[in-house]
């Protein structure tokens, strides 16, 4: 098995998707010139000791990423010493925000005048806008550009080289709680990799399931997970609101399971086999075989009956992605409507559903720009893993930093620096 080393070959990505139903490591190999990403390895584990985003057993945690890794691993023939991975939570919070500067011919002037603007004023007027004062347990994990305004003139996606007098940026933030993000790492920083970012999962979605004429005329990504659904809106190429809901497909399953008296394995075998997200889809007399354990009374039940628990329980998920979208900074409808990714998006007939909910337009979002073994991961279960690989080749444009100094060792540091400063 080789060895993977990223200051070998920089063209190498691990992306690992820390779920709370699955966590999935995906090995991929960027090819620059065509902005695309070829698979050479995945891998997928059971997420038992995370529950809504957030770590519950850390040696499960451990435990899973390892099982991961090392399926990946072995497609792929090389062995993985660096990361990035992914984090939701609804400890996760996005606001918009905007700061503004005045662009100085002579540097040691206070006088505005007309003058090209450098990278340097977009880095300036970039900390300027995250420069807001946040609780001591939160981080910035995101800045996301969403655009620039030079005087008068607005919608400006790229000001370098123009020139004005003043400089505008609206900017949304992606914050995280330092204790879950710290956390994360850690489990990572155990089993000996590097953890070389932490990406939003509903952004790292987006990046695998969504074209630029979406981002452009307004899409809502929902990534559907088990404990979790994260929801990324996009308008004129910029993300403008983002967003968790503690709840996902796995509640359906609960549903199944309390309602039928079974396991929740059995649950949700059944679910992905027999259930429909519009009850109307199902038949009424298609019976199936419920599963008896220790000498149990044999039962049946029919497509109809199990979709009806499937429904409302779905129902109740989507009108809580309805508010969460209303929250959006922007007035203009969605041209392209909701895209359903992540594990639960696999729930049949939930597209027709979602239409009539929503009243927009829904479409199931599977990952692209990918090449390689791409058959394996052609789901939206692997759009977040996925959506990891290609962050490099779109982390520039999007985003002028991620936070991947969560580690115990950084965190000592902070807090030595922050005596200092205080005595």
């Amino acid at each position: 098995m080789k060895n993977l080393n990223l200051s070998q070959d920089k063209n190498i990505r691990v992306g690992i998707d820390v779920g709370s139903d699955k966590i999935v490591c995906a090995i991929g190999e960027v090819i620059p010139q065509s902005k695309e990403v070829k698979l050479l390895g995945i891998g997928l584990a059971k997420s038992t000791g995370i529950k809504h985003g957030s770590i519950i057993h850390r040696d499960k945690v451990i435990e899973e990423i390892e099982k991961a890794i090392a399926e990946a691993e072995t497609m792929a023939d090389t062995k993985v010493n660096r990361a990035i991975l992914s984090i939701s939570g609804d400890h996760i919070r996005g606001i918009n925000t905007q700061g503004a500067i005045a662009i100085q011919k002579n540097r040691h002037s206070t006088l505005p005048v007309e003058q090209d603007i450098r990278k340097e004023d977009v880095q300036k007027v970039l900390e300027l806008a995250k420069a807001i004062s946040f609780p001591v347990d939160r981080d910035i994990l995101h800045v996301l550009p969403q655009e620039y305004v030079i005087d008068t003139m607005t919608g400006i996606k790229n000001p370098v080289g123009m020139s004005g007098r003043r400089l505008e940026a609206r900017v949304h933030l992606v914050t995280v709680a330092t204790s879950a993000a710290s956390n994360l790492t850690s489990c990572a920083e155990e089993l000996g990799i590097v953890v070389d970012g932490l990406v939003f999962q509903g952004l790292a979605s987006s990046l695998s399931a969504l074209d630029k004429d979406e981002k452009e005329l307004g899409v809502a990504l929902v990534d559907i997970g088990g404990g979790t659904t994260e929801i990324t809106v996009y308008h004129e190429e910029g993300i403008r609101h983002t967003g968790v809901i503690p709840i996902g497909a796995s509640s359906i399953t609960n549903d199944i399971a309390v309602m039928l008296q079974i396991g929740t394995e059995d649950a949700e075998k059944i679910k992905l086999k027999y259930a429909s997200a519009k009850a109307s889809m199902a038949s009424p007399e298609l019976d199936f075989e419920l599963p008896v354990k220790n000498g149990g009374i044999s039962r049946q039940v029919s497509e109809h009956e199990l979709s009806r628990y499937v429904e409302a329980r779905m129902v109740e998920i989507l009108q809580l992605v309805a508010r969460e979208i209303s929250r959006a900074d922007i007035r203009e409808k969605l041209t392209y409507g909701i895209v359903l990714t992540g594990g639960g998006a696999q729930l049949k007939n939930l597209t027709g559903l979602a239409e009539e909910v929503l009243k927009m337009r829904v479409r199931i979002g599977k990952p692209k720009g990918i090449s390689g073994v791409v058959e394996v991961a052609n789901s939206p279960l692997y759009a977040a893993a996925l959506g990891l690989l290609q962050w490099s080749l779109h982390q520039e444009e999007m985003s002028i930093m991620v936070r991947s100094e969560f580690s115990a060792r950084t965190l000592v540091t902070r807090i030595a620096t922050w005596f200092k400063d205080f005595f």
